[in-house]
Formats: C-alpha cells, sequence, structure tokens
C-alpha cells in the first residue's frame, strides 16, 4: 500500500507521521495531541486508515506476515433497504490512487432493499482496511438522500430547502446538505454544503435580528436595503405579534419588493398549522399580494408537507426529518477469492447480476 504523501501529513495526532495504519503497533504509537481542536477525523486520518475498525488492521497485519494481503478478491456491498444511493464520490476518492477496480450506482439511484450498489476488485490489501469508511461514507449519506428524496416527493413541484446543519455534528453538516441535494432538496443554508454541491447557500433570516432590531418591518426594511438584489426577500413573521397581521405589516412596507414570507411558529404556540397557512394566504390575497409566497419551517416530516402544500404553502425548510435519518446499513462481502466463488454461509458466493452497475474505475 502506498503511504500517504509529504504533504497529508496528519494533524492532531501524534505519532503517525505519514504511515498508513497497517499493524498493531502503529496503532498504539498513535498519540492524540493535546491541542487538538476537534474530535472528527481529518481526511488525513481517513486516508492512512486511523477511522477504521480495529479487526482490519489485526487482519491486514496476519495476512502481511502469512504473505496473502495481496490475494486478488471481489468484494460487493449491498444495502439493506429501499432507498437513494449517495456517498459513492467520496469513497472513489477514498480509493482514488489504489489498484482496485470499481462498479457501482449512479450517485443519487434509487435502490432497493439488498441490491449490490458497489463492487470491488483488487488485491485485498488495496482496499480491506477501509471497509469501515467505505461503508459508512454510504450508509449516512444514503440516508440523508433518502429522506431528502420522500420530503421532495410529498412537496412535488414546490421548493424544498434543507435547514439540518444545526442538528448534526459540524464536521459532517455538510456532507448531510450536500446528500440531501442529492436526494431531491432545492438547494441548503450550510454555506459548505451549498458550496460542495456546486450551488449558492439559500436561507432567510433568524429571529435573532428581528428581535435585537425591535420590530419585524424595520428589520425587513433593513434587510431589503442593505442586501444584494439577487437576495430573495423572504421575512419571519411569527416573532412579536400574529403571523397574518405581521404578513400584512411586512407586505404594506416592502410591496412588489416583498418575495414571501415564514411561518416558524413554535410547538408552544401550536406550530405551523394548515389554518394557520389558510388564513395568512387568504389575508394576503385580498390585499393584492398575491406575488408573496409562503415559505414553512419547523418540524417538518413528509406527511405535514402533503398537508400544508394543500393549504397553500409554496415552499418548504426541512431540518430534523432530513439531519436525523437513519443510515441504510450496508454490507461488504467477499465474494470471490482467488478467481474462485466463495463467500461466507448465508451468502451465495460469485458476482451477483447487476446491470445497473457503472464502472466507475
Amino acid at each position: 500500500m502506498a503511504k500517504l504523501s509529504n504533504d497529508s501529513k496528519l494533524k492532531g495526532v501524534k505519532g503517525m507521521k505519514d504511515s498508513f495504519i497497517d499493524s498493531l503497533a502503529r496503532v498504539a504509537g498513535i498519540r492524540i495531541d493535546p491541542k487538538r481542536k476537534f474530535y472528527s477525523a481529518t481526511p488525513e486520518e481517513i486516508l492512512c486508515g486511523a477511522t477504521t475498525d480495529i479487526y482490519f488492521v489485526r487482519t491486514h497485519e496476519i495476512l502481511s506476515e502469512l504473505g496473502l494481503i495481496n490475494t486478488p478478491v471481489m468484494a460487493e456491498v449491498f444495502c439493506r433497504r429501499e432507498g437513494v444511493f449517495a456517498g459513492i464520490k467520496e469513497v472513489m476518492d477514498l480509493l482514488e490512487d489504489k489498484d482496485v477496480e470499481v462498479w457501482a450506482l449512479p450517485e443519487g439511484s434509487s435502490m432497493q432493499g439488498k441490491e449490490v450498489v458497489l463492487r470491488l476488485k483488487g488485491p485485498y490489501g488495496e482496499f480491506g482496511i477501509f471497509e469501515t469508511p467505505i461503508l459508512g461514507f454510504l450508509a449516512s449519506s444514503s440516508g440523508w438522500a433518502t429522506a431528502a428524496r420522500l420530503a421532495k416527493e410529498a412537496a412535488g413541484e414546490k421548493p424544498v430547502l434543507c435547514f439540518g446543519a444545526r442538528h448534526i455534528h459540524p464536521a459532517v453538516a455538510p456532507v448531510m446538505e450536500r446528500a440531501a441535494i442529492v436526494g431531491g432538496c432545492d438547494g441548503a443554508s450550510c454555506i459548505l454544503a451549498a458550496k460542495l454541491a456546486g450551488r449558492e447557500p439559500q436561507g432567510t433570516i433568524p429571529h435573532a435580528m428581528i428581535l435585537i432590531i425591535g420590530d419585524t418591518v424595520k428589520a425587513a426594511l433593513a434587510y431589503h436595503r442593505l442586501m444584494p438584489p439577487d437576495a430573495p426577500r423572504t421575512v419571519l413573521v411569527d416573532t412579536f405579534k400574529d403571523e397574518a397581521e405581521e404578513a400584512l405589516r411586512v407586505a404594506e412596507a416592502l410591496g412588489l419588493g416583498l418575495t414571501g414570507v415564514r411561518l416558524d411558529t413554535p410547538g408552544e404556540r401550536g406550530g405551523v398549522t394548515p389554518e394557520l397557512v389558510k388564513e395568512v394566504r387568504a389575508r394576503l390575497d385580498q390585499k393584492g399580494y398575491n406575488h408573496v409566497r409562503i415559505f414553512v419551517s419547523g418540524g417538518l416530516t413528509p406527511e405535514r408537507i402533503r398537508v400544508l402544500s394543500e393549504a397553500g404553502a409554496d415552499a418548504f425548510g426541512v431540518g430534523s426529518y432530513i439531519s436525523g435519518a437513519a443510515p441504510i446499513d450496508m454490507t461488504l462481502d467477499l465474494k470471490e477469492v482467488n478467481g474462485t466463488p466463495l463467500t461466507k454461509r448465508g451468502r451465495i458466493p460469485g458476482e451477483t447480476p447487476n446491470e445497473r452497475l457503472v464502472k466507475m474505475k
């Protein structure tokens, strides 16, 4: 296995230098830098094997001693339930300089339960130690992408933005919101996530700004005056007064400049209900503000999205439903060893036919 390049030195871990972790001695030599800022793994730590399960290091060391580490194998990964396949870009980056052939579903594809989504061929030592991160990349991103797809399907043609970054560790928030875009979300609020997906971040304004300014209309006017022309003028209307009243006040102040009003009524006040959406829509229309869209957020699920959409909501900000989605379990099995079909009991040895797999590498 190739060692990490000199420009990939580990940060926050002592005793590893640029070494690939291929033995228990190297595991024992790992020392955590007391000045390390965060617990999340760096790209260098993932690439050197520091995020794998220990038994893969033991396996690597034993097979190396026996002269079997480069045994040709074929491995397949299957998903435990249906969903949206995501995370393959990170898998490919992990295996970029490895002597491994890769077949996989295209990212964003629908997958069926027990379907083979990834196939690897090459010397075991080239990828065996990375089984843990490979499965983790796919499991988490596929779970988030699947939740996003369900939210988007519920919304139909109406926009859905991912607002889930605040519910998850910041080190993986960009991964989550990028996966949400893969799953179908129209945008993300997390800056890095949107940039990774080739988009610009989207969002409205927080309650904090309105509270500090002291009045919703004053806050809306300040936003309208100070923000770039291409920033949508969507204003929260649930901070101080009745939502319908605030919606009209803001609409009167901004006129055609107002893009939309956002309803984010907390659960302590009953949350955003279909009745509230209908009332705000009706009152805006009665005053001639038909152009003002209603954006809703706060504890949204596909079921709530459907109901609120029918009531007149035009766009949705979805947070914890996506960020809290369970990973889709992925399982990797060796299916061939030295060119011979061979696997563990309960699995069928040899290549599993799947014409949907695409040669990636």
